[in-house]
């Protein structure tokens, strides 16, 4: 019977075993936590703007006396301006992603 594995041959295995792996997992993992932050980003981005909406409405019903008309308007205005935002952000992402993309298809049609 062997004494156990050879320890050159677990080796050159595993060489080879990451060589056939490369860095692809890292990659992707470092964009999958790149999409969720800018999935964040986006959500911090229109609870703020209804919480701010939310704030100066109740500040001016609380100095005007005026029940809940104020803090409806500016909580609506606060949905808008954060959904503008949003959009704002999504689109600056999107030309980011074009370019990448469009860096790598000149990359690839240079080689």
């Amino acid at each position: 019977m062997s004494e156990g594995p050879d320890p050159n041959r677990l080796a050159e295995l595993e060489a080879r075993i990451k060589a056939a792996k490369g860095d692809a997992g890292a990659d992707h993992m470092e964009e999958h936590y790149s999409q969720a932050q800018h999935a964040w980003r986006m959500v911090t981005e229109l609870v703020a703007g209804l919480g701010i909406g939310f704030g100066i409405g109740y500040g001016l019903d609380a100095l005007m006396g005026t029940a809940p008309l104020m803090m409806l308007i500016f909580t609506i205005l606060g949905l808008v301006a954060g959904v503008k935002v949003m959009i704002k952000t999504a689109q600056e992402l999107q030309d980011e992603n074009m370019a990448q993309s469009s860096d790598a298809q000149d990359e690839s049609e240079g080689k």
